[in-house]
């Protein structure tokens, strides 16, 4: 089959461009129509003249952006009766990410030889998780894909918005203490080593504060070097610490038990957790494979444990709420929320209240954490930096007041 490059209209103007693979023009023009689009042009690409460059390890990655669009035009077109194979087809030559399109076309092939989209989407990891893999396998069994597909949506769409929320929490102290970190590091370098120059020059005593500060300078001048590589070492090895399964469990509990981050960390765990699985619980997952799945995308070792236990107490005929309650990771409320839930056989239902009420407490929190720690770095900063500045002048104002004298 040939490849084609077509261009199109919909019914406000707006101009769509693609790419597809058909045995021939009128095929292109069929299935551009079918998308609801006026063709205005189609034309054949040439062979051999498309040459394509890949660096290994520069390829663009599969956007949490583009997964949320394809799932949304795929639930639209399955919904207007468009056969699956043909879906994938048109979606994959309007996509512009080169990653994701080769991703949809090798599934599309895989999906036309027989296999069913759930296994066609497993073999593609880094572009669809577990989530949504088992997600498309109850939409298929139960016939309800389109239904599935705009409740992935929905889904990755919260789950972004949470992710962006923990981020901007972070993102703003992390980048005062760098400045000043930064500030601090070039006045001991630079500003105090003329100063000291210059007391020398004047002869007499100093004040302790300013001693203080010249051998702090003195230090950080001549063991720089040394300084930045400890500091490099200290963060591998936490890394690497990290990345072992003990080092893991200690510092993820060690995490939830840190004050203010700590709750703000707790509370994305819920909102997580109860979000995911009110998800697959409603989509058609049975409760253990839902549990297995968001224990492991739990990231944090310590809740992915607990829902561990959880799911051992539900395979021996207990309820949810029980395991929940005991772990003591889980705030009371949202406990005995899930057991009303599992009384009035609407646990889903409020697993889905309960998280849209903790995205609701995450943005609240991350307000409140802004609003604290602004003053707080401030201070701060005006403080550390403010203290160094007096301390290089204390010698001038003591010569002034004597010379005065």
């Amino acid at each position: 089959m040939a490849k084609y490059s077509w261009e199109a209209k919909d019914k406000k103007g707006k101009v769509y461009k693609g790419e597809v693979e058909a045995p021939n023009e009128d095929v292109v023009r069929a299935q551009v129509k079918a998308q609801g689009l006026l063709v205005t042009a189609v034309k054949e690409r040439g062979k051999g003249m498309d040459i394509e460059i890949k660096i290994p390890g520069f390829e663009p990655k599969v956007t949490t952006r583009d997964l949320v669009i394809f799932t949304r035009q795929f639930s639209t077109m399955i919904d207007a009766g468009l056969p699956l194979v043909q879906c994938l087809d048109i979606l994959s030559s309007q996509q512009e990410n080169k990653t994701f399109k080769k991703m949809l076309t090798q599934i599309k092939e895989d999906v036309e030889s027989g296999s069913t989209f759930a296994d066609a989407l497993k073999k593609h990891p880094k572009g669809f998780d577990e989530l949504y893999v088992n997600l498309i396998a109850a939409g298929e069994v139960g016939g309800i894909l389109d239904t599935i597909l705009n409740r992935l949506a929905a889904y990755i769409e919260k789950a972004q918005k949470l992710k962006k929320q923990v981020k901007s929490a972070m993102t703003y102290p992390i980048t005062i203490i760098s400045i000043a970190a930064l500030v601090i590091i070039v006045i001991m370098v630079f500003v105090i080593p003329a100063f000291e120059k210059m007391f020398a020059d004047f002869g007499g005593s100093l004040p302790m504060p300013t001693q203080i500060v010249i051998a702090m300078s003195r230090f950080i001048t001549s063991y720089i070097l040394v300084i930045i590589g400890a500091i490099f070492a200290f963060i591998t090895l936490v890394k690497r610490i990290y990345a072992t399964k003990k080092g893991r469990e200690i510092m993820d509990d060690w995490f939830l038990k840190l004050p203010v981050f700590g709750e703000l960390i707790r509370k994305v765990s819920v909102a997580k957790f109860t979000r995911t699985l009110g998800t697959m619980i409603s989509s058609g997952v049975p409760i253990l494979d839902g549990l297995e799945i968001v224990a492991k995308t739990a990231g944090n070792k310590t809740v992915e444990k607990a829902i561990y236990v959880v799911r051992q107490s539900i395979s021996e005929g207990k309820t949810i709420s029980e395991p929940l309650t005991k772990s003591g990771v889980f705030p009371s409320m949202v406990c005995q929320m899930i057991a009303v839930g599992e009384q009035s056989g609407s646990i889903d239902t409020m697993l889905n209240k309960i998280a849209d009420f903790y995205d609701d407490e995450v943005d609240d929190a991350v307000g409140n954490l802004t609003a604290m720690m602004e003053p707080m770095l401030m201070a701060f900063l005006g403080t550390t930096v403010g203290g160094l500045v007096i301390a290089m002048y204390l010698p001038i104002f003591k010569l002034a007041g004597a010379a005065g004298g």
